[in-house]
């Protein structure tokens, strides 16, 4: 018997009870559809990630302030006010450091912010000019803060999209109002371009004033809580980390870099280690749909090992006329990468369908990995194979007068 005979005959035998068949297929299209679609939301919040920090600015380093030491006991980083303004000056005029393109000091806080009968808890950005260009941001409408704002304390203040919607409300145009930081007045100059961050330094979320602005009138600080480095190319950033981290040292007067009272991160860092968590989430979502596809593959054992049962009868006729073990195992094994072959290729479908769901609701770029499409199928034939192999091996070991006297 060919083998396209016994795939014909395979298809016939398994179209004869449509519910028992669409039952053992559901298994696998679930197990199929839950990998497709789980891997799916790990890669998609992965590059929504990658995307969120490399929208704070390309070849991007930041200096913080280094952590309190009391004894052998070591604080938190920042918790130590070591960075001043003119550390940032002197970085960008230094001789010694070739590999920095354009310097951002930064001083941010917390604090209330109140716009008529609304208020709204946010993160207060005091910066130069050289912001915008080191953290590439742009402006929606209105202007961004000059030199002039620095140079005269000038209270006024760029918002970003999600306070303006939190004091003015969705779609308004606040340029021009007043608002108040932490009791004191600013005039409303601009809103910035949205960029859908979340969680760390989320430009949608905070209010840009003038770095001195934020220093003497908000807050009363003299020094500052960080410094953004643009590096020239993506090439120089591990030199430019070297140039600037032993320009502090030597500026601090400080021999020892294990005692440097500030730290160094770049963006490269921020990324390999965002990628590592979210690669993990990925692998333990990976893991757990697994599991069903493992299910699946042992109910359609269970519905083989039934067929058997119901056909021994015909499998002792096949026999008794000629039919050989490597027949009947073909056939039974064939039936059984059928059911797990077409179960794969629905639970492909299903998967990439609700990967779209997900995307569009949650607002997460859609990716689907063609290798994990070729994964899943290319599991759910062996899983055919595996778990088909048994109740075939059984049906071809059939005694042909025992199973003849079978009822």
């Amino acid at each position: 018997m060919e083998l396209t005979e016994l795939f014909l005959e395979s298809l016939q035998t398994l179209t004869l009870n449509k519910m028992r068949t669409g039952l053992a297929t559901l298994g696998i299209i679930i197990g199929i559809g839950s990998v497709i679609a789980l891997v799916s939301l790990g890669q998609a919040s992965q590059k929504s990630v990658q995307n969120q920090i490399q929208s704070l600015g390309s070849n991007l380093l930041t200096v913080m302030p280094g952590a309190q030491r009391t004894g052998n006991v070591r604080g938190a980083t920042g918790s130590i006010t070591s960075l001043t303004y003119d550390d940032a000056e002197a970085i960008l005029a230094s001789g010694q450091i070739t590999t920095v393109k354009n310097v951002s000091p930064e001083y941010s806080r917390r604090t209330q912010v109140v716009a008529g009968r609304n208020n709204t808890n946010t993160q207060i950005l005091g910066v130069t000019p050289a912001y915008a260009e080191v953290r590439k941001v742009s402006v929606a409408s209105g202007s961004f803060i000059t030199q002039r704002d620095v140079d005269s304390l000038g209270k006024v203040a760029v918002l970003g999209p999600q306070v303006v919607s939190d004091l003015f409300g969705q779609g308004s145009s606040p340029i021009g109002e007043t608002i108040r930081i932490n009791g004191q007045s600013f005039r409303v100059i601009g809103v910035t371009a949205s960029k859908g961050g979340m969680g760390f330094q989320n430009q949608d979320d905070m209010i840009i004033v003038p770095l001195t602005s934020a220093q003497k009138i908000i807050f009363g600080a003299t020094n500052i809580t960080s410094i953004s480095v643009e590096a020239k190319s993506e090439e120089v950033m591990t030199q430019a980390q070297d140039e600037i981290g032993y320009f502090l040292l030597s500026r601090h007067r400080l021999n020892d870099p294990s005692q440097a009272d500030f730290s160094i991160l770049s963006q490269n860092d921020i990324l390999s280690t965002a990628s590592s968590i979210t690669g993990t989430f990925t692998a333990l979502l990976s893991g757990i749909a697994a599991i069903s596809l493992i299910v699946g593959g042992i109910g359609i054992m269970n519905i083989m090992l039934v067929t058997v049962t119901e056909r021994t009868r015909e499998i002792g006729l096949r026999k008794a006329l000629g039919a050989k073990k490597k027949i009947i195992t073909t056939q039974f094994l064939l039936e059984s990468i059928i059911l797990t072959g077409a179960g794969g290729i629905l639970g492909m479908g299903v998967g990439i369908i609700i990967s779209l769901i997900i995307a569009h609701f949650l607002n997460l770029p859609f990716t689907i990995s063609l290798f994990s499409i070729a994964l899943a199928v290319g599991v759910s034939a062996v899983i055919g194979i595996l778990f088909g192999l048994y109740p075939a091996r059984r049906a071809a070991n059939l005694q042909p007068i025992e199973a003849l006297r079978y009822e």
